[in-house]
């Protein structure tokens, strides 16, 4: 079982699982909130913007507070290992993007070499997955942020606040939808999933 801080427990006991992608997000919030000296939001005065959907989100979430009910928490799925991290009342952002491909640092690295070929050419099992996790999530842990992710401190670009709109039956299904999302079709108005059957 591994050692880990108390908030990374936190963020585990969320997400169901410790993983590689996860510690990623992690570190991230971390390092944000050292360099904007921030604390968890209560509702939408920090705002992340994510470049991707994966595990690390869920960190995001946890220890910075942001969410997309809310309207801080902004996915725009390219499949890039970047997150912004915005302050509104510090007006200050910062981008973070995973420098390069991983390459372990721990001391079992034949281990992980083995383990990583296995899995390359499928012939892994799963254990050996679950121990190749565990390197990777304890040699993260270890290292120095800036050996992962490139900081930079970029313009701050206020995102709008998460809008509050008004609800009106759809023409065709009758459910009921946020006016702005809708479209005019057949002289009344649709939502997105009626629009594009008709």
């Amino acid at each position: 079982m591994l050692d880990i801080p108390e908030d990374l427990a936190r963020c585990v006991a969320f997400h169901g699982h410790i993983c590689p992608g996860l510690v990623y997000g992690y570190l991230v919030v971390k390092e944000a909130m050292k360099l904007m000296n921030l604390e968890r939001a209560t509702d939408e005065e920090i705002v992340a913007i994510c470049d991707n959907d994966s595990c690390a989100v869920d960190a995001l979430q946890v220890l910075l507070g942001t969410s997309t009910g809310k309207g801080n928490l902004i996915i725009r799925d390219f499949g890039k290992n970047a997150y912004t991290v915005l302050s509104r009342s510090g007006r200050k952002s910062y981008r973070f993007v995973r420098k390069v491909r991983y390459e372990y640092h721990g001391k079992e690295k034949s281990t992980f070499d083995r383990l990583d070929a296995a899995i390359a050419k499928g012939m892994a099992s799963e254990g050996d997955r679950r121990h190749m996790k565990r390197l990777k999530v304890e040699d993260l842990l270890g290292r120095y942020f800036d050996e992962i992710f490139t900081t930079t401190e970029i313009p701050f670009d206020e995102p709008l606040y998460a809008p509050l709109e008004r609800s009106e039956p759809c023409a065709m299904c009758g459910e009921m939808t946020m006016a702005s999302k809708m479209a005019g079709v057949n002289d009344g108005r649709v939502c997105i999933p009626c629009s594009q059957k008709s």
